[in-house]
């Protein structure tokens, strides 16, 4: 790990959001989801001010009396500051539920159907203009903020709410040193196509003022230099990883992000999880796949549902004997395409235990909750996991799950997701479309000898571990220190 130095990380969602409890005492509640989690280990080794969007009442509050930030303390005991920023509420539902999600996330994973939507009316651009553009430039303030107490921080910024920040930045301080990390998918050229040209050429405007793009996967990297060519003119250095662009090099780097192994080696002993495991265990069948999702309609649990039931129509003889255990984190309830993806997920259950169930024996066991206690202890239980996203920048299930599972389970591993491109040797890969593809790897992982799971999984084990958060986070930080390549401009 390099020497210690300062660091501004922005993201929309922080590590810590703030209520007052009963006796009126503020209680601090710490941040899950793994962008928090994946940089908890930049807190222990730089010292950081971490800038996020006030989401309680009580975060509100503090960001307009704590202006100068709270100091604030991680898991593991390191200190960092915490900046709230408060958004106006109406701009934030534009900058979030109509900007940010659906439309960016729906674009980034492919989830249009091009034939009736988007349709981009006036909401949308006013959803732009009102929301994700100034909510984009109030976080740039902060930032700037930040640059005036100390010119020397390095500044951080993440994923798809903030791709125009970076700009603002460079606009107020031209030599600022700015890096930027995208952890979802970057689609290729002609899906930048579908939005209106002033909004998808500010998007890559914006994150072109960064000193340094990062991505998870080559395939990322590659369409987001292909679309940065085609969308604003830069110029492409394939050979070095650079664009070129308005007289500046950017660092395009592809380097999947990962766990922190002996965090989950703790976890998987701990009291609420061995609770959970013991719960779990009641009543279980002697096969058990697992999938832990959001409800997200990336996920693709719909699909996942029908291959299992394809899988059952062709092996009565596991009936009984087998159940697909879906732990789902609900996502996203206020936007209504997921509200309505929930629904769906419902019904598709209902539908095929409906046709299976008996004896007391359901093959769906669906429960939709923020349990991860219950996560962990299913990871150490499960025969055959089920990972088969539409598009995925990553997926951390993939690398969790195996580096806790006592049952030398077997990874089904969708060909769209980013960790695909890291574990696909060891994994059963399946299209996610090909639902007979999905039913035909449940069997064969489901069959597979004990010698090739174990093989299988003591290989995906050991590449986690060895390719952990420290190195992932060395080479972000390499990429920003990087001299610019004169000839890459």
């Amino acid at each position: 790990m390099s020497d210690r130095r300062s660091l501004i990380v922005v993201s929309n969602r922080g590590p810590v959001t703030y209520t007052r409890g009963k006796d009126g005492e503020r209680v601090p509640q710490r941040g899950g989801g793994g962008l928090v989690t994946a940089l908890r280990s930049l807190v222990l080794h730089h010292d950081v001010t971490w800038i996020a969007s006030a989401m309680s009442d009580e975060d509100r509050v503090l960001a307009e009396t704590e202006e100068g930030g709270l100091d604030e303390t991680a898991r593991g005991g390191s200190s960092y500051r915490l900046r709230l920023v408060a958004h106006d509420p109406r701009a934030y539902d534009w900058y979030y539920n109509v900007l940010s999600n659906p439309t960016l996330w729906f674009l980034q994973h492919y989830l249009w159907d091009l034939t009736v939507s988007p349709s981009l009316d006036h909401g949308l651009h006013n959803a732009w203009t009102q929301g994700y553009v100034p909510v984009n430039r109030a976080f740039a303030d902060v930032v700037l903020d930040e640059l005036d107490r100390d010119p020397r921080a390095a500044v951080f910024f993440h994923d798809y709410h903030l791709y125009l920040a970076p700009r603002f930045v460079r606009e107020g301080r031209p030599d600022a040193r700015l890096a930027h990390f995208v952890h979802i998918p970057w689609p290729q050229t002609d899906y930048w196509y579908v939005l209106p040209l002033g909004i998808r050429r500010a998007i890559h405007d914006g994150l072109l003022a960064n000193d340094a793009i990062g991505f998870h996967t080559r395939r990322w990297r590659r369409n987001f230099m292909r679309s940065a060519e085609d969308v604003v003119g830069a110029s492409a250095d394939w050979s070095r990883e650079y664009v070129g662009y308005e007289g500046r090099s950017v660092a395009i780097t592809a380097a999947p992000i990962s766990v922190d192994p002996s965090e989950f080696d703790d976890l998987a002993h701990r009291p609420d999880v061995l609770a959970a495991g013991h719960a779990l265990a009641e009543g279980r069948p002697e096969k058990v796949i697992l999938r832990v999702d959001r409800t997200d309609p990336s996920k693709n649990v719909v699909r996942g549902f029908r291959a299992f039931e394809l899988y059952l129509d062709a092996h009565r003889e596991m009936h009984t004997r087998v159940k697909l255990l879906a732990l789902l984190d609900p996502s996203r309830q206020d936007i209504p395409e997921y509200a309505e993806y929930v629904g769906a997920i419902q019904r598709e259950a209902r539908r095929v235990n409906y046709r299976f169930e008996r004896d007391g024996w359901a093959p769906i066991d669906l429960q939709i909750g923020d349990n991860f206690p219950q996560a962990v202890a299913a990871y150490k239980d499960y025969d055959v996991l089920l990972v088969n996203a539409i598009f995925d920048g990553l997926n951390l299930v993939a690398k969790e799950a195996p580096l806790v599972n006592e049952r030398d389970g077997v990874l089904i591993l969708s060909e769209n997701a980013g960790a695909h491109e890291e574990l696909g040797d060891w994994a059963l890969t399946v299209n996610p479309f090909d639902v007979a593809g999905q039913a035909e790897a449940i069997h064969r992982a489901l069959e597979m000898s004990p010698e090739e799971r174990r093989e299988r999984l003591d290989a995906i084990r050991s590449w986690v571990r060895e390719h952990d958060l420290a190195g992932w986070i060395e080479v972000q930080l390499k990429a920003l220190d990087a001299e610019p390549l004169e000839s890459a401009v």
